[in-house]
């Protein structure tokens, strides 16, 4: 990647083409599932948890790559698009099910019956009508409520860092992963035996009958954690747990080549090194931020001297400051 002053802070207007980005950098999104490196040991948990039918938990700092093994596992197992929860303080069990617009069901049935109103005055009969009460359009599964639906395959799902929610949602947890099941209220009470419910990030529907949700394989999921907290014994008992290691010089070489697809080069392989060793030090540093700086300060005759300093600060600057 050249380096290009594309913007110059001068007021002018200027018809300026932007590069390429980089391929991390693509959008739509485009899967890592070729570019990630599996550290040792992360292979033998994957299929610990594969084959047990159990969440697998990874923990480890910010931006290690726990959350990118999901897509390579998806990808080779063919198990379609990942679900993904991102988990916020605010996040719930039922959200993570499924979603009821009640609000919209109300709304929509007022309207109904505004309408129905006006055609009966207008045909000049008397009475209203009844608005139709169709519960599903206003019904969406969430991500781990799609993916606990009958399925021939295992569904994968991300459960984002978990540790950024409310004391009790991993305790909530327990018992919908153990039993693989959950129901959803509003059906259970629905005059209709059968409805048609939108899946999660998708336009895709699924039948469910009586308002309840049993799933038939076990999804594959990830839960990942910036070992920020505790959590309590019986969710991590139903877990297989692994940390990610400590990024040494060997392992982010391999993720170097890998991202950018050829050998290292001389000025990328003291970027490596340097970032290796303020890892060995304690400073808390994410893996992108070592290929944005190999990205731009590589093999660019334009950056030398105090500037090329500043950027490779500005890049690589540690993520516990400011």
């Amino acid at each position: 990647m050249t380096w290009r002053p594309y913007y110059q802070g001068d007021g002018r207007q200027r018809e300026v083409p932007l590069a390429a980005p980089p391929p991390w950098r693509t959008f739509p999104r485009n899967s890592q599932h070729r570019q990630y490196q599996p550290p040792a040991g992360l292979i033998d948990a994957v299929n610990a948890a594969l084959h047990l039918r159990r969440p697998l938990l990874v923990t480890g700092p910010a931006g290690s790559g726990k959350s990118t093994v999901i897509e390579q596992v998806s990808h080779e197992l063919d198990l379609g698009d990942v679900l993904r929860w991102h988990i916020t303080s605010r996040s719930n069990l039922s959200e993570a099910l499924y979603r009821y617009d009640a609000l919209g069901r109300i709304h929509a049935q007022n309207l109904q019956n505004t309408v129905s109103r006006r055609s009966h005055l207008r045909a000049g009969r008397k009475g209203s009508a009844r608005s139709r009460d169709d519960i599903a359009p206003f019904l969406q599964l969430g991500p781990l409520g799609t993916a606990l639906l009958p399925a021939e395959r295992p569904r994968a799902l991300l459960i984002d860092e978990i540790d950024k929610s409310d004391l009790d949602l991993p305790s909530d947890l327990l018992e919908v992963l153990e039993r693989g099941e959950y129901e959803i209220p509003e059906l259970v009470r629905y005059r209709r035996h059968r409805a048609e419910i939108r899946l999660w990030s998708s336009r895709n529907t699924h039948t469910i009958e009586s308002g309840k949700v049993q799933c038939t394989q076990f999804p594959f999921i990830v839960l990942t954690s910036n070992g920020e907290r505790d959590f309590p014994p019986p969710f991590l008992r139903r877990c297989i747990r692994y940390t990610m290691p400590q990024l040494t010089a060997p392992l982010l070489r391999n993720i170097v080549q890998a991202h950018f697809d050829g050998e290292i080069t001389g000025e990328s392989e003291q970027l490596i090194q340097e970032f290796a060793d303020r890892v060995a030090g304690g400073n808390h540093l994410a893996i992108d931020q070592l290929l944005n700086a190999v990205a731009l300060l590589s093999d660019t005759q334009e950056l030398q001297g105090e500037q090329r300093e500043s950027l490779h600060e500005l890049l690589t600057r540690e993520l516990s400051r400011a």
